[in-house]
């Protein structure tokens, strides 16, 4: 965990979240497990810290923790910006562009045609290969290879379905003014046909962007799998701005079908919060999965920014920092499939260890303060229980007056945090704010005394909550004039039971 003791170079650079080292980046794509390797491809802006000029970034990690960032991989030109996507590997050389001896990483993704180009103001999937393990790409010479003539078909996903004795690539992309994934299928990476269309459903107030589609075992039982299809939205996220939603259901390699669906078409306002959410926060966009993760595993990054002021944000040289990766499970929740999504581990599939433990002890309308060191990245671990009358808070401070205020509400059934007075705030009239999210398990019950645990991630710009084990998550970003070194624990009108306290740092 070497990531998470190295201190920040600049002001709000993060330790234990990747950033670019002097650019902008948004969208995490092309995410893959290679020849011991993790590949994060992302969009970049090489020439500036601002949106623009659209190409692939590159880092790798052989431990999702420790990165290093590469030259780019896949440079926009005059013709097109190079838009989200993926990459896989064709290991039998189904498409032709490496040999039996040397199969080639594939990536596919978005062209976004510029003004000089013939095809000006379209979006079509292109493909670029690999054949040294991803350090260098090749954009195929006849691109695109799927061209539907619209101006928002964009960002690819691509995997290998394999069922009963068929094998053969399904790329899950949007129309996103449409609020519409489709499917193709192919048997080689460059001829596509059409399979099926899902949507719109549930949140469509925003338009549609960076599908994910991936099937998962149960955790209580591996041989019972469904099918996950995530897509990100930008506007319209449950606490404003970008955000992520999921359904769960069946994919039979043709057509998807949801068992999550609460309303078809339009989004219904007044059911905003009964749909599934990857993260109830303002700082979690654009989120998709690894390919060829290491056994069988599913894990996911998102951007920890938001649309509303990305370009903004007060982080210099760099700008926007990638999320925590997420282990990603499939559960039920009263008879009802859900996502348990956990912070992972360098190598390995366990949330991360805790260190420096604290005593348990009564918190009757009370509080107690705890260290949490001097390191710019922390690791919280929280559990105690509450009669259910109280508001339980968590509040993370320094010196000064500046504080992020995370509360679990039992009798409401609410985890909250407030970040109006987390430090530099005002360089977006809309970042000051406080997101609210519906505990998954919750009970409307306020009597026996309640279990509450989280796991809160705290680094130089952020704030990740993981809480019931995952069951809810809320990201936020934070520029706190000083470094957050205290937490304090309160509870309020009622008393609270602090049974462990933890911090790995």
């Amino acid at each position: 965990m070497t990531a998470l003791v190295n201190q920040a170079i600049e002001a709000y650079r993060p330790s234990a979240h990747y950033t670019a080292e002097n650019t902008w980046l948004n969208d995490p794509n092309g995410l893959i497990f290679h020849a011991g390797v993790y590949h994060l491809f992302y969009q970049s802006n090489p020439f500036g810290d601002v949106w623009g000029n659209m190409s692939w970034g590159h880092a790798v990690s052989e431990n999702l923790l420790d990165w290093k960032e590469l030259p780019v991989a896949i440079a926009c030109d005059d013709d097109e910006a190079i838009f989200s996507g993926s990459v896989v590997f064709d290991a039998t050389n189904s498409s032709g562009l490496g040999t039996a001896a040397i199969p080639p990483m594939v990536a596919v993704y978005t062209s976004a045609y510029s003004e000089s180009s013939s095809r000006h103001g379209i979006q079509a999937q292109s493909l670029a290969y690999s054949l040294d393990d991803g350090l260098t790409w090749t954009k195929y010479q006849a691109n695109p290879v799927l061209d539907r003539g619209s101006a928002d078909f964009r960002d690819p996903k691509v995997f290998l379905y394999e069922a009963d004795g068929a094998s053969y690539w399904v790329m899950v992309a949007v129309e996103a003014m449409e609020r519409k994934v489709v499917l193709y299928k192919s048997d080689n990476l460059i001829d596509w046909s059409h399979l099926s269309d899902f949507g719109p459903a549930n949140a469509t107030a925003g338009v549609w962007e960076c599908p994910d589609l991936f099937a998962l075992p149960h955790e209580a039982d591996p041989s019972l799998s469904k099918w996950v299809l995530t897509v990100n939205m930008n506007p319209g996220g449950i606490n404003g701005g970008s955000a992520g939603q999921y359904f769960i259901g069946e994919f039979d390699g043709t057509t998807f079908l949801s068992e999550t669906t609460v309303t078809e078409g339009p989004e219904d306002p007044e059911r905003l919060a009964e749909y599934q959410w990857l993260d109830w926060g303002r700082d979690y966009y654009a989120a998709v999965s690894f390919s060829n993760a290491p056994d069988g595993r599913r894990i996911m990054i998102g951007w920890m920014n938001n649309w509303d002021y990305a370009n903004l944000i007060p982080s210099s040289p760099w700008r926007g920092p990638m999320a925590y990766p997420r282990e990603i499970t499939l559960t039920s929740v009263n008879g009802q499939p859900r996502l348990r999504q956990r912070p992972v581990a360098a190598g390995s599939a366990e949330a991360i260890p805790a260190s420096l433990e604290g005593s348990a002890s009564l918190l009757d309308s009370g509080s107690q303060t705890f260290s949490l060191g001097s390191g710019t990245a922390k690791v919280i671990t929280v559990e105690l229980k509450s009669d259910g009358s109280s508001d339980v808070g968590f509040i993370l401070h320094g010196e000064g007056n500046g504080q992020t205020v995370i509360t679990v509400n039992p009798a409401q059934g609410t985890l909250s945090l407030d970040r109006r007075e987390s430090g530099k705030t005002a360089f977006a009239e809309n970042f000051a704010s406080i997101e609210t999210a519906n505990l998954a398990s919750a009970t409307s019950a306020a009597s026996a005394m309640e279990r509450i645990s989280l796991t809160i991630i705290v680094d130089a710009c952020s704030v990740e909550i993981f809480a019931e084990d995952g069951l809810t998550t809320l990201t936020d970003l934070v520029f706190p004039e000083q470094p957050y070194t205290q937490l304090t624990v309160t509870a309020s009108q009622g008393q609270a039971e602090l049974l462990s306290f933890a911090v790995a740092g």
